[in-house]
């Protein structure tokens, strides 16, 4: 082999291998605790996704892309409580998972971040770190907590990404794999054997057959459920079907996962009860249902928190669109969660009550808010939360 195709196969191996990381493939005990983490890249419109249908300010802000107030015809919000509701495009979603307690939404949560910039404020809040001060770039607090969790020698971590994300850099052992194209083998036998021939005698000698190993156990289900499909052929692609995917891994062998969803920047027609948010809203809700639905039993164990870096601008502009604004709402679903709520501190939505003039503000900050969720979930003490969270006291919401 040349030493160019060699380095374009070594390229093409899981990074869990070629970073000397273990794939831990054992399986999750079944009454362990789950967590995935969602993050919405892109900043998603928050106020078109938990309307504030009490605020009349809200229509006055979004003549073209407002949701109507809760109503019998199908295009109006679905009421959560007197003063929110919820985009009719989760009608069959995640409504019904509200409902029946298993959903909450926490308004007014974020980062206090105030650059507005996607990837400034994605940094910041994957890595979980004080935004004074000197900062670790390859240490995310989802790695951090994995490390806290995995001193009992249980935990199992995956990122179900191309690239490790900041939020599992770090020094805790995490694999990843993204499932959209992980039938296709990238790397023959013969590239296959030189390889572990080039690491047989080093340090990373087992890493390196770990990282084979997880690509091909995942690789042999993927096709399994092809051959599966041939007979019962699933119906709808993308989010829902990668969905699913996670799940049947989580379900079996990991106990906290990762996960991101791109494509919430919204400055143009953005729609309102129709339109793209409307349809990026059906889909991620059909994918989170499949998910719940896939993790059977295992999903009263389960804790699914979907987040982003700052939601938008509270107007609509010039183009129907909405722009880099602050302040987002998180939601947080679960078999055992205490859902069915707004959780959170919360104001009313009214003229002068925006931050800068231009956006929500953050009053339930995210460090603090999940400190407090993984406590509930975990058990975990204030030194422990201090790891993964350092300098900021957790808030429990009541969510688990």
């Amino acid at each position: 082999m040349k030493r160019r195709d060699l380095l374009k196969a070594l390229a093409l191996l899981p990074s869990t291998a070629m970073l000397g990381i273990s794939s831990q493939v054992m399986a999750a005990p079944a009454t362990q605790n789950r967590l995935l983490l969602v993050f919405l890249r892109g900043g998603y419109d928050a106020s078109n996704l938990l309307i504030p249908t009490s605020s009349n300010f809200y229509y006055e802000s979004r003549p073209n892309i407002a949701i109507a107030r809760p109503g019998s015809t199908p295009d109006a919000a679905l009421a959560l409580n007197a003063d929110w509701g919820l985009h009719p495009a989760l009608r069959e979603t995640i409504y019904p998972m509200f409902q029946q307690g298993e959903a909450a939404f926490i308004p007014f949560a974020g980062t206090e971040d105030l650059t507005r910039s996607h990837f400034e404020t994605q940094d910041s809040i994957e890595m979980g770190q004080p935004l004074n001060g000197s900062r670790n770039f390859h240490s995310g607090f989802m790695n951090r907590l994995a490390k806290v969790l995995g001193n009992n020698g249980k935990m199992t971590a995956m990122s179900f990404t191309d690239q490790l994300p900041l939020a599992m850099q770090g020094s805790a052992h995490i694999a990843n794999t993204a499932l959209r194209n992980v039938s296709k083998n990238n790397v023959d036998q013969r590239q296959r054997d030189l390889i572990l021939q080039m690491y047989a005698d080093t340090s990373l000698s087992q890493a390196v057959k770990d990282g084979f190993a997880m690509r091909d156990e995942v690789a042999r289900e993927m096709q399994e459920e092809m051959n599966s499909a041939n007979r019962n052929a699933i119906s709808t692609k993308g989010f829902e079907l990668e969905a699913q995917r996670i799940a049947r891994l989580m379900r079996e062998k990991y106990a906290l996962g990762f996960i991101d969803v791109g494509g919430w920047d919204t400055h143009v027609n953005q729609g309102g009860s129709s339109g793209t948010l409307a349809v990026k809203f059906e889909e991620l809700g059909r994918g989170l249902a499949a998910y719940r639905k896939e993790m059977g039993d295992s999903w009263r164990n389960t804790t699914v928190v979907v987040i982003s870096e700052f939601g938008r601008t509270f107007r609509e502009n010039g183009k129907h669109g909405t722009d880099h604004g602050h302040g987002s709402v998180y939601w947080v679903l679960g078999g055992g969660i205490k859902g069915g709520q707004v959780a959170g501190e919360q104001i009313a939505l009214e003229a002068g009550k925006l931050f800068q003039n231009r956006d929500y503000p953050v009053l339930n900050e995210y460090r603090a808010v999940l400190g407090g969720l993984f406590g509930r979930i975990y058990g975990l003490n204030t030194n422990q939360l201090d790891q993964v969270f350092a300098g900021v006291k957790a808030r429990d919401l009541g969510l688990a």
